[in-house]
């Protein structure tokens, strides 16, 4: 059986790192059995972004893996800057890889004169000379429309639910999977689909960003295992108060998960005081050692992204992938 290694050692195939999540893109290469391709980012004194390109790309098919998280501005910029150095290095075809989307929840207008600068980065990805995104679990799937260019949009549920699935303590008939708002009923039927769970939705009303209230829960919860399944936490404040309220109408735990770990401001002390028993998440985001706590397990999606960097250099099919 011939290896990754032995099959895209001398091969076209390259893989390029920024500084957004350079540990998850040494997980891809490291299934692949190849090395990182060379290249710097470097700043000037006035902090523009400088990269250089330390090997020739000239006719490779190139996957730049690099999520836009925070910093998002910066990271979205050597993003932007790499695929035009590598447009003009006379890359066959660039590849993005981002398995955090930055600026994916300002989607639409729900206001007057607001900005849609999920569009906007798209554009920005495009117009650099992109030729195909690789992306994990968009905030809202129709993202995908904002691009004229082919994407893969990739599903973090499956990983998630094997990892529930395997823990001994869980019995399928005991858990409810349980939907934060009703913009991710979807996502949740997905999980309860796959642990053979019922579903039930927190009804909550939002006053301003990142501020939530939890108003009402759809579905029997009552002597069951919750699991709160989002594809972002950020504050963590609806996930805490989601998990309040899940145990005060007769939870007998509450664990919760997610795709996008951002977790941001008071994330951490908020889930460490919390009565969430377990926050389980991947690592599309790579978490500082500060937020690195014993509530968190992170699951690797590095398998998954070189599995899929791997068929779309071949030209099969990415969506086998999740039947």
């Amino acid at each position: 059986m011939v290896t990754f290694e032995e099959k895209y050692k001398n091969s076209k195939l390259k893989i390029f790192t920024l500084t957004g999540n350079e540990k998850l893109a040494g997980e891809i290469v490291e299934h692949l059995g190849i090395e990182l391709g060379k290249s710097s980012v470097q700043r000037f004194s006035d902090q523009e972004v400088k990269i250089n390109i330390e090997e020739s790309v000239r006719g490779c098919d190139v996957f730049v893996v690099q999520p836009t998280s925070e910093p998002v501005n910066e990271n979205l910029m050597e993003l932007l800057i790499m695929i035009d150095a590598l447009k003009r290095a006379s890359a066959e075809t660039i590849n993005v890889v981002m398995p955090y989307y930055g600026y994916a929840r300002q989607d639409r207008k729900a206001r007057s004169r607001e900005p849609i600068t999920a569009k906007l980065v798209a554009n920005l990805i495009e117009h650099s000379g992109a030729n195909r995104v690789i992306a994990l679990d968009l905030h809202a799937p129709q993202i995908q429309g904002f691009f004229d260019i082919p994407i893969d949009h990739l599903m973090g549920v499956p990983l998630l639910s094997d990892y529930f699935q395997s823990k001994e303590d869980l019995k399928n008939e005991e858990l409810v999977i349980v939907s934060p708002d009703h913009g991710g009923v979807t996502r949740a039927r997905k999980m309860a689909d796959r642990l053979e769970a019922p579903i039930a939705i927190i009804d909550k009303r939002r006053p301003m960003p990142n501020v939530s209230e939890v108003m009402n829960i759809v579905g029997e919860i009552k002597g069951r295992k919750a699991i709160i399944i989002d594809d972002i936490i950020d504050t963590a404040g609806t996930i805490t108060g989601a998990a309040d309220a899940l145990l005060e109408k007769g939870a007998t735990e509450v664990y919760a998960c997610c795709t996008h770990p951002v977790l941001s401001g008071p994330a951490i002390e908020r889930i460490e005081n919390s009565q969430i028993k377990e926050l389980v998440v991947t690592n599309s985001i790579q978490l500082p050692d500060a937020k690195d706590t014993a509530k968190i397990t992170q699951l690797s999606v590095g398998e998954l992204l070189a599995e899929t960097i791997v068929r779309v250099y071949e030209h099969k099919s990415v969506s086998t992938l999740f039947d």
